[in-house]
């Protein structure tokens, strides 16, 4: 019973920024420590890793209309207009029904907006229409995750693990869930290999993260640490 107080206590902040992370997912950044970091995303997606605060753009390659609706939706998420870019994505997935990304960041807006249901039925339709989609299941575990659903979170993440094994957020949010189940030697061994890639991605501040976060678990159990 103590310890388990104490693995809660220990993750208060890091759980909050994972809640951040979700923008990371959105666009696809990471929540938490979230942020997409897959080998196999398009460009479009990599950059957008870049820009926690926007929704990613569309590709060059995409049709003018859906390029305009996905730049109109970055827009308003970034000055905090929500409905907007809710409004905007809807119209994009009207016109582009089988269109994945606009469903998963659909999925990002109304995880934002506290519609964690609505939230989890875009994803799936986004992972429906692109069945290797990691990030969407990623964001699902997020979604879980901040309900206090740890098991389920744990599945999510699994999922999209087995998609991308090297996939940083998606290997630092399943350490957090093992960690809140009290599999704290499992959750140390995922945060390793997610400190690991960040180092070679060079993304500084993941890799801060996650040391914050490895030692905030090391130090959990020590005399006195509270």
């Amino acid at each position: 019973m103590k310890v388990k107080c104490k693995s809660k206590s220990a993750f208060v902040q890091p759980i909050g920024c994972m809640m951040l992370s979700i923008i990371s997912v959105m666009g696809i950044s990471p929540l938490v420590l979230a942020v997409p970091g897959q080998v196999s995303l398009h460009s479009s997606e990599q950059s957008a890793q870049r820009q926690p605060q926007k929704i990613a753009q569309a590709s060059g390659t995409d049709a003018p209309e859906r390029s305009q609706l996905l730049q109109q939706a970055n827009g308003l998420f970034s000055q905090g207009d929500l409905t907007g870019a809710e409004e905007s994505l809807r119209k994009l997935i009207k016109k582009f029904p089988d269109d994945a990304f606009g469903h998963f960041q659909l999925g990002n807006v109304l995880f934002r907006q506290k519609k964690p249901e609505d939230a989890i039925n875009s994803y799936r339709e986004a992972i429906r229409l692109k069945p290797k989609y990691a990030l969407a299941y990623n964001a699902i575990g997020i979604v879980y995750a901040s309900q206090s659903r740890w098991q389920e979170a744990i599945t999510e993440y699994q999922k999209a693990l087995e998609i991308n094994p090297n996939y940083g957020e998606g290997l630092t949010n399943f350490a957090i869930a093992l960690w809140q189940t009290n599999k704290k030697d499992e959750a140390l061994s995922s945060l390793e290999k997610a400190l690991n890639i960040f180092k070679t991605q060079n993304r500084g501040e993941k890799v801060n993260q996650v040391e914050r976060i490895l030692k905030e678990i090391k130090t959990a159990d020590e005399p006195g640490v509270s």
